[in-house]
């Protein structure tokens, strides 16, 4: 496999890991959401811990607006992140 095979499998198994806590295999509820926002990209987005800063993140996410981040929309945050990430890097 490939290293970037290797990431990108990384990133779904992250995303399983936050989504089947709530019983939801493939859809991250708001604490789902929060903790892995918390615990995996705290250095990345700033005031992860800041309830106002989540539910703004969550509800710019959930596009079909049912409560849930599905897969695709989480993706969205990802491709965003690494747009921002590689144009801090050109900065540097």
């Amino acid at each position: 496999m490939s290293k970037l095979e290797e990431h990108m499998e990384g990133i779904i198994n992250i995303f399983h890991q936050y989504s089947v806590r709530g019983g939801h295999y493939d859809r991250l509820e708001k604490g789902e959401m929060k903790l892995l926002l918390t615990k995996e990209l705290s250095n990345t987005l700033k005031n992860t811990r800041d309830q106002a800063t989540v539910d703004r993140i969550f509800q710019g996410l959930d596009t079909d607006r049912n409560q849930q981040v599905d897969f695709p929309e989480f993706v969205a945050l990802i491709a965003s992140m690494l747009e921002t990430t590689h144009g801090n890097i050109h900065k540097e």
